[in-house]
């Protein structure tokens, strides 16, 4: 079944059908570009009573305009009752607060449990269809042991005005992490590794090419010749112990690549304090931390990464928007053993 929505193209059109109908498609159509150039690709679009599958096509002010789109079907992927925390919800797009242990998209590993397992059955019949589909738009993931906050969108629209903020890397992402060692521009060593620097207010910028690793394809690694280009760049909240052997940093990205912050902190020497993959366990004295100190970070079993603010331009209004998350429970409890009094 399909619906059929019907428009007329305004004054001064752009010289190709898809930018046109992109232009003045109506909004609750909630079409994206990418699915309108698909929908005319398979003869779906009509201008004055005629069919045209050409991208290109020049279209004149005041044509009539016809889009047969099939009514989104229902997701292959099973809504399932997990609790979730909703940060924010409106017709476009959801913003959660994702727990450690969840993972954020089906794969052949983990079939359900997840969080689009979650969003489904909480968005219920509020998703409009992404690519033709009842599903969220994840245009963003979080490693599974990572929390905090994610978006994704409920409508096509959405989803692609999204993902192109994060192509373009104007989304802010911000997180919170307890790393070994305290990485200052004091310390000769991290001047000296490739691919790290300083900017003013002892800003530590990582700056390399992300790849899969050669040995391990489950791991990423640094290159500075193939891959692609990653910049992360972090500095200290507070550092820990005395003297101080680690510290908690904020981290916020240019780019985001997988696994971004753990793999280009382990390459400075600062890897994640819980991180099962790339961080290692490190001894630290209890005259620093204390017992309690080096009890906690021993036994922390996960990389002690947060993601604490999120901000990007909403794809329907246009406003920005920023959103905050507290540390999680065992992130406040590993730092008060450290001394934190923040």
């Amino acid at each position: 079944m399909s619906d059929v929505i019907s428009f007329v193209i305004q004054a001064s059109p752009p010289p190709r059908l898809d930018k046109a109908l992109g232009r003045d498609v109506p909004d609750d159509a909630s079409l994206s570009r990418s699915r309108l150039a698909k929908l005319i690709a398979e003869g779906a679009v009509t201008v004055d009573g005629r069919v045209v599958t050409d991208p290109r096509h020049r279209v004149a002010e005041g044509a009539q305009v016809a889009v047969s789109v099939e009514i989104a079907q229902e997701s292959h992927i099973v809504g399932e009752d997990i609790p979730l925390e909703v940060v924010f919800e409106d017709d476009d797009l959801i913003v959660v607060n994702k727990p450690s242990g969840m993972v954020v998209h089906p794969a052949p590993g983990t079939p359900s449990g997840t969080l689009v397992n979650a969003l489904i059955h909480h968005c219920g019949d509020s998703l409009s269809g992404v690519g033709g589909m009842k599903r969220p738009g994840v245009v963003h993931r979080i490693d599974k042991e990572t929390t905090g906050l994610l978006v994704a969108a409920k409508t096509d629209r959405a989803h692609h005005h999204l993902a192109a903020q994060f192509a373009a890397h104007t989304v802010e992402r911000r997180y919170l992490a307890v790393c070994y060692g305290v990485p200052d521009a004091n310390d000769p060593r991290l001047r000296g590794i490739k691919g790290t620097s300083f900017e003013p207010g002892n800003i530590l910028k990582v700056q390399t090419f992300l790849g899969r690793h050669k040995a391990d394809r489950q791991r990423q690694a640094v290159s500075f010749t193939t891959g692609r280009h990653a910049v992360t760049r972090s500095r200290i909240v507070a550092p820990l112990g005395a003297p101080a052997c680690v510290a908690l940093i904020e981290c916020w990205l240019e780019t985001g690549r997988t696994h971004q912050i753990r793999v280009h902190l382990a390459h400075c020497g600062h890897s994640l304090v819980g991180d099962p993959v790339y961080g290692g366990r490190r001894k630290l004295s209890p005259k620093a931390v204390g017992d309690a100190g080096v009890a906690a970070v021993a036994g922390f079993g996960r990389q002690a990464l947060h993601a604490a603010t999120l901000g990007f331009e909403h794809p329907v209004t246009g406003e920005f928007m920023q959103f905050e998350a507290g540390l999680p429970e065992d992130m406040q409890a590993l730092l008060a053993a450290l001394g934190y009094q923040g």
